[in-house]
């Protein structure tokens, strides 16, 4: 696998991947993360491509089967100054990956995608919903520690903040 940024003759597959993606979370206990929003819009992407900021996993066969958003930089993600119930370690620069998601057809893209972005910067913040347990079970697994509460543009629904040192 690699990792690279999305271009615009990628948009409509990255629409198809976040889909999917809706379609997983709706049946692993998690319908309400993007399913009500049918969240990101393809605006967003497209803004996520114009910035340099939108990536996608493709798999050895030239198939882009994961999509996510990465940045990185002092104070990069401005939701992420109001933490409730904890804190983040310290103020230093950091990376934020947001949308991460993947088709489904091959295992481990997510932490494919993680390492890749944690090996970008060396510190690594990550949301995610409440009933998202299968993102929580990797973020877990690949060293992130739950750090407090968090707020996003699309719902009312708290998030769980992660960083990885």
């Amino acid at each position: 696998m690699t990792i690279r940024h999305t271009t615009a003759a990628d948009l409509s597959r990255v629409m198809e991947i976040y889909a999917r993606a809706r379609e997983f979370m709706a049946q692993t206990g998690n319908p309400n993360q993007w399913g009500p929003t049918r969240w990101p819009p393809r605006s967003l992407i497209e803004k996520d491509i114009a910035m340099g900021r939108g990536y996608v996993c493709v798999n050895d066969a030239g198939r882009v089967i994961g999509a996510f958003y990465f940045a990185s930089g002092p104070d990069i993600e401005p939701r992420y100054r109001d933490i409730t119930e904890g804190a983040w370690a310290d103020d230093r620069p950091y990376g934020v990956v947001h949308r991460i998601a993947s088709d489904g057809s091959e295992p481990g893209v997510g932490t494919f995608c993680l390492h890749w972005a944690y090996g970008q910067c060396g510190r690594l913040r990550i949301d995610t919903h409440p009933d998202n347990r299968v993102m929580q079970g990797l973020l877990s697994k690949l060293g992130f520690e739950k750090r407090g509460i968090i707020h996003v543009e699309e719902d009312d629904n708290p998030r769980f903040a992660y960083e990885k040192l």
